[in-house]
């Protein structure tokens, strides 16, 4: 028999343990969340009202970026997170 979800649950009990095993027990996406989480603080502690938008790096930390003041930029978060889309996506069409 399958686990029974809550009436508000989007997943398994089963699930979820499975999901904090597989993603945030990782000690390398624990060491980015910390980045991203010390890049908002900085931003917040310059005055930037960073509430409902993402904190963005100019040059990411993954190619050698900072969390240093010039390096940070606040996005919406939909601009933020539309970085990589692959040619084919939605977010591209019409851009071509």
């Amino acid at each position: 028999m399958a686990e029974k979800r809550s009436k508000t649950a989007h997943r398994t009990p089963g699930q979820i343990k499975k999901h904090g095993k597989t993603y945030q027990a990782k000690p390398e996406q624990i060491a980015k969340r910390s980045a991203r989480n010390k890049a908002r603080r900085a931003m917040k502690k310059a005055g930037v009202d960073v509430k409902g938008k993402d904190v963005s790096h100019k040059k990411p930390l993954s190619k050698g970026g900072t969390n240093a003041r010039g390096n940070l930029t606040v996005q919406s978060a939909k601009k933020n997170r539309g970085h990589g889309m692959t040619k084919g996506s939605k977010a591209n069409q019409g851009k071509r």
